[in-house]
């Protein structure tokens, strides 16, 4: 391989990982504060079409800066669609599970819905025209061979989402916010004595959670589909749930994780003119990443050990 189809692969993988690295780490934030949430996906689907109608309205009027301001917005509404997990777990104590899944059950259905009432009747959006593009770091692209690989012609939200993780490692083990997260997420009782808000906390990592995965949601729409139907999102909530555990609820781990698993992504489709490779059928390639994210989830869940009450409801009387 040459060292432009080197570039072309390591782009390609940033971009298929920067949705599961946010949304990996939006689960790393309400597991840590002891909310599971198998609601990913569903965020995801919510924050993909919140992105996608915004950029269709608002293309131009704001120009370049549409898509980036359309990440914002995708996170905005996956907190709304989170907060209801939040309200049902931790006010009505349902079952972590049983709320989370019905949250992916009813994101789909409904934003489809809205897409027919939207855009008259259609299964599907208009494609945008103001995509998340390629762009050169200056100073850095101009690295011989590395500079050329990783910072030209690159995707910048990809950084953004790698400054993100590090920016969540500092938040949940070094300041005082992220001391009390993992505190209500091992020991509510403990904490509650203490003088911590458990309900507050448990709220505040659920909604972070729906904030980045909604971001997610907005970057795999505007970058990749360029468009909002029913299989925009297809499993990329399970596969950033599996990167959360291979990774460990360490934001930098599940980084590492997400990018495993968005370079997997990534060969499932540029692999037809890669050496090898290309003599895989296809077929096998487009199902790898999903075989990759059962692999993860049956080889480590076991061995991962969360936090202690992950999946417990609080009662604060006890």
């Amino acid at each position: 391989m040459d060292i432009n189809q080197i570039a072309s692969i390591f782009t390609q993988t940033l971009i298929y990982s920067t949705p599961l690295i946010l949304t990996a780490l939006g689960g790393v934030f309400s597991e840590r504060s002891g909310i599971v949430n198998v609601g990913l996906e569903g965020i995801m689907v919510v924050g993909a079409f919140t992105a996608i109608v915004f950029n269709l309205n608002y293309a131009s009027s704001f120009g370049s800066w549409t898509p980036w301001l359309g990440i914002l917005v995708g996170g905005l509404a996956g907190v709304v669609f989170a907060l209801l997990h939040a309200v049902a777990t931790i006010n009505f104590r349902a079952d972590h599970i049983i709320s989370g899944t019905v949250m992916n059950m009813l994101a789909p259905p409904l934003m489809v819905f809205l897409v027919k009432v939207m855009f008259d009747g259609r299964g599907q959006t208009d494609i945008i025209s103001r995509r998340l593009s390629y762009a050169s770091i200056p100073i850095l692209s101009d690295i011989p061979v590395i500079g050329r690989i990783m910072f030209k012609n690159t995707f910048l939200p990809a950084y953004c989402g790698i400054l993100i993780a590090i920016f969540a490692w500092f938040v949940i083990f070094k300041t005082k916010f992220g001391l009390r997260l993992r505190s209500v997420g091992e020991h509510p009782q403990a904490a509650d004595t203490l003088g911590i808000n458990v309900y507050a906390m448990r709220y505040s990592g659920v909604l972070i959670s729906g904030f980045l995965g909604g971001m997610g949601g907005a970057v795999f729409a505007q970058s990749i589909t360029g468009q909002f139907s029913i299989t925009t999102i297809a499993g990329q909530g399970f596969i950033s749930m599996a990167a959360m555990i291979f990774g460990k609820w360490n934001p930098l781990g599940v980084m590492g994780a997400a990018i495993f698993f968005g370079f997997a992504q990534n060969i499932s489709i540029a692999g037809a003119d890669l050496p090898v490779i290309s003599s895989i059928p296809s077929a096998y390639l487009q199902a790898a990443p999903y075989l990759l994210t059962i692999i993860v989830l049956v080889l480590f869940l076991g061995k991962a050990s969360g936090p202690k009450a992950n999946g417990t409801n609080y009662i604060k009387s006890k």
